[in-house]
């Protein structure tokens, strides 16, 4: 089969199309024709620095899949061969990944394709979808009543965060830049706030008459971690994805703080049927129009996967950026 293989970590060069052998079935397995892909700062990442996750770089990288069933291991019993199916499984920890003809997946980390969606939107969801779904129901517990903030609304995580905080019943106000305030008020958030019109205090008077938001989900963090820790309220709730620098401010205001990683069940193989079923309740909201993934415009193959992390790492994208097979 083709794939396009990395042999060593660096710039977009590091990419090659190859001829690799077709994946063997293995117990708990499937084997899915690859249909789409994903591009995530984790896959630009995993290509072009030293991670914790190095050493163990699979030669085939991208998590995000959405593509048909083609051969199941015969202990499997809610999937056969025709079905279309997504999820994140692979790409890193030695799990070769989507950007190939057919990947190698582990059933639990799998779910049934939103009926609604076409594959190239299936595939913008796994990554993100787990990861607001992890930060929002299980870390910080969002509820109906809640008022909770989410950094970069069109982002890959953020679209989908702004959303599901909608499902939940939260209010929910969502910061965004100019160019992208058009596109943010299209994700149905109580609030847009344009940081390059209001500061934190100013957004924070307005929508919380002061008091600070419950719960805040910063999908930038870096430096805007410190206007999250200044936009929620005392012995309130804060998320993030990345790691922070300074936690002076968590102790300070007592705050309930969440660090979230949703690899943790793909890399350290625990509980990996907890992803499966987390996407399998957010295709039913899919499917019940209660989430559209925000695709950008960009039209790349998965054999222009180079072009497309340059697209991602340029700042150019509006949403997700997602790779089709042709």
């Amino acid at each position: 089969m083709k794939a396009m293989t990395i042999s060593n970590i660096g710039g977009y060069d590091a990419f090659n199309l190859t001829e690799q052998p077709m994946p063997e079935l293995q117990l708990g397995h499937m084997i899915v024709e690859v249909k789409a892909t994903s591009v995530n700062p984790l896959d630009t990442m995993l290509r072009s620095v030293q991670t914790p996750w190095s050493e163990n770089l699979p030669s085939i990288l991208h998590g995000d899949v959405a593509g048909v069933v083609t051969a199941v291991c015969d202990s499997i019993s809610n999937f056969k061969v025709g079905d279309e199916v997504y999820g994140c499984a692979g790409g890193i920890a030695g799990i070769n990944g989507a950007l190939a003809d057919y990947m190698l997946v582990d059933a639990n980390l799998m779910a049934h394709k939103p009926t609604s969606l076409t594959m190239k939107q299936a595939a913008a969801l796994p990554l993100v979808s787990i990861t607001a779904w992890e930060a929002l129901c299980e870390k910080m517990d969002i509820k109906a009543g809640d008022n909770l903030l989410v950094h970069g609304a069109t982002g890959g995580v953020g679209h989908i965060a702004v959303q599901l905080g909608k499902h939940l019943g939260a209010t929910v106000t969502t910061t965004t830049r100019s160019k992208n305030e058009a596109v943010a008020k299209t994700l149905n958030a109580d609030n847009v706030v344009n940081v390059e019109k209001q500061n934190v205090a100013e957004y924070v008077a307005q929508y919380t008459d002061g008091h600070g938001f419950d719960a805040i989900f910063d999908t930038i963090a870096g430096e805007n971690i410190q206007r999250s820790f200044e936009a929620v309220k005392f012995n309130g709730r804060v998320a993030t994805t990345l790691p922070i620098a300074d936690p002076l401010q968590i102790a300070l205001k007592g705050l309930s703080f969440h660090s979230v990683l949703m690899l943790i069940p793909m890399i350290e193989n625990i509980n990996r049927a907890r992803h499966g079923k987390i996407l399998a309740a957010v295709a039913e909201l899919v499917d019940q129009g209660e989430i559209t993934p925000l695709i950008d415009e960009s039209e790349f193959t998965i054999w222009q996967v180079a072009e497309a992390h340059a697209h991602l790492e340029a700042g150019k994208a509006v949403g997700k950026v997602v790779l089709t097979h042709d």
